[in-house]
């Protein structure tokens, strides 16, 4: 990894006995943890579960441990966090963040399970909501990772479907780790899924339009709407529904053609693309005005509505603005894709279940 900017201002793994356990109470919540597992305060909180900062009391590190309630009431829950823990597992990159233990509650039958997490300080929209002084040398620095760690995981088979800035953990030192594989897919199940996929503000127009074919290109479209949001402090496209959504994109990349427009899939939605008020393609300086020429010139490669004409990580990273850090020989590739094919399958809970001991006897 090249050298960091200035430092933003503001290991041993963690026991699995599985007798010793205790209970504490954090934020309204019960943790059981290993009896060297000290959880100390809540940190955060998300759909599947609430997250504590803990320290393992003999080696005094300090870990991010998500508690996920009731972890098998729900077959598709239970299938999604077995997903993210096998994902996590098969990838080791420095841009990553790293799993470091999967652990049940204490009871015979346990109903929840902790996922322990190397721990970082904060999260680039904490960053980003803040008074802290970004150069665009930071702004570099950040879209660089966020590039390196997608390159690894795009070369693993994987699309991580939810990027955004509070998904991008950061230290002190200014490391980036890519976080939360719960929307992550492989390549060959994209064609199948219809499900939700990446918050509003960053989702690709091919997702907004309801294309069933897609590819890794949403994830870069992603990057795009993060790397703005660091030059100008504020969310590109804020949008208050999808149609809003759609307004806003094409407000700043411009109204499509009929050629550009012919990755829509559906003819309805196709139509309404091309009937909407029509819209020319904002000079990018404007959009990022206190930005440098190469920073402003990548960033409106990022942001192409035709996803086949939208530049790809390879390129990305090659281009200019990322020269001072730019290296081939230290952006390695996974050493093998990530295929899950028991995933096509409806495994019943007792299945789920021995699969977590599995991990869990892995980990």
């Amino acid at each position: 990894m090249p050298a960091m900017p200035a430092e933003l201002t503001g290991s041993s793994q963690p026991c699995a006995t599985k007798t010793a356990f205790c209970s504490y109470e954090v934020g309204g919540t019960i943790f059981e943890c290993p009896k060297n597992l000290r959880p100390i305060k809540a940190i955060g909180k998300g759909a599947f579960g609430i997250v504590c900062l803990s320290e393992d009391i003999h080696t005094h590190r300090k870990y991010a441990v998500k508690k996920i309630s009731r972890a098998f009431d729900s077959k598709v829950d239970s299938r999604r966090i077995l997903r993210e823990v096998k994902l996590l597992r098969h990838l080791h990159h420095e841009n990553v963040v790293k799993i470091e233990s999967l652990l049940p509650s204490s009871s015979q039958d346990p109903h929840d399970l902790y996922l322990v997490f190397e721990l970082m300080d904060t999260d680039l929209h904490q960053i980003i909501q803040s008074r802290q002084l970004l150069s665009e040398e930071h702004c570099r620095y950040f879209l660089y990772q966020m590039l390196r760690g997608l390159k690894y995981i795009h070369s693993a088979n994987v699309v991580h479907r939810d990027l955004k800035p509070c998904n991008l953990l950061i230290n002190a030192n200014c490391d980036l780790k890519i976080c939360d594989f719960g929307l992550a897919r492989t390549m060959y199940e994209l064609d199948c899924l219809t499900e939700y996929v990446v918050t509003r503000w960053y989702r690709a127009p091919e997702l907004l339009l309801s294309c069933s074919e897609y590819d890794g290109k949403i994830d870069l479209w992603s990057v795009g709407c993060i790397f703005g949001e660091l030059l100008i402090r504020r969310p590109l496209f804020p949008g208050e529904n999808y149609l809003h959504q759609l307004k806003l994109i094409l407000q700043v990349v411009g109204s499509p053609s009929h050629a550009e427009a012919s990755f829509i899939e559906s003819v309805k939605a196709k139509a309404y693309v091309l009937q909407m008020p029509a819209f020319e393609r904002m000079n990018f300086h404007e959009v990022a005005s206190e930005a440098s020429a190469e920073a402003v010139d990548l960033l409106s490669k990022f942001l192409v509505f035709n996803p086949a004409h939208r530049i790809s990580i390879e390129d990305a990273l090659a281009h200019p603005f990322l020269a001072s850090l730019h290296d081939p020989s230290d952006e390695p590739t996974c050493s093998g894709s990530f295929s899950l094919p028991y995933e096509i399958e409806s495994l019943e809970t007792p299945q789920l279940k021995r699969l977590f001991q599995e991990e869990m006897s892995e980990l």
